[in-house]
């Protein structure tokens, strides 16, 4: 009896074109459903936020973990990162971030920001020590202070933070589904939970299409 209740729940998944595990997360409880959704940058596609900052560390822990799955993602769902800035540092480390993302520079340069913070203890603070140190990994100097204080950049660090007080955030990590849905890993109950979370969402939505 118990094998066709359980063959009954996965049948209904299916049907109704999500996973068995849906009733496992819950708006209020794994996730919060956000009252007024944000505009997504390519409606055609599901987006899914990670909003970090370097100096933070369970953003660091995360980052090994969610890597790979950011890898595996279907060509529906668009991934973008955004830092999280709320005042000095963070501002700052934001501003980095941005600076290399319109460098096009791989993600080993990212990690290797992430590793000088937080194994290596070089806080990385202003523009000079920061492009001294990725001048070490391959990223030119003048190349990266001209990208880093460039109209554009700053224009996208006023956009982060608008978008931020958008999905009202209060700390990171935090990821974003299409604009409508936010958790944390303590919401979900740890990293690795946290992307099933973000699973779920993402079937939810291409479900609702």
């Amino acid at each position: 009896m118990r094998k066709l209740v359980l063959s009954a729940v996965l049948v209904t998944a299916s049907l109704f074109g999500l996973p068995a595990h849906a009733t496992e997360f819950q708006a209020g409880k794994e996730y919060v459903e956000l009252k007024t959704p944000v505009p997504v940058a390519e409606p055609d596609k599901i987006e899914v936020v990670e909003l970090f900052w370097y100096g933070c560390p369970h953003c660091y822990q995360f980052e090994p973990i969610i890597n790979p799955w950011v890898a595996e993602l279907p060509d529906d769902v668009d991934f973008k990162r955004i830092p999280a800035m709320f005042g000095g540092v963070w501002n700052v480390h934001g501003q980095m971030f941005l600076a290399l993302e319109s460098m096009n520079v791989e993600q080993k340069i990212h990690d290797a920001v992430f590793n000088a913070y937080h194994r290596d203890g070089k806080k990385l603070d202003t523009p000079e020590k920061m492009a001294e140190f990725l001048a070490g990994e391959g990223v030119d100097q003048e190349a990266f202070l001209k990208a880093y204080n460039s109209f554009g950049v700053k224009s996208r660090a006023e956009q982060a933070k608008k978008q931020a007080m958008a999905y009202q955030i209060t700390g990171v990590p935090v990821m974003i589904v299409n604009g409508k849905y936010r958790f944390d890993i303590g919401s979900a109950g740890g990293p690795e939970r946290a992307l099933k979370v973000a699973d779920f969402l993402i079937e939810k939505e291409r479900a609702a299409r």
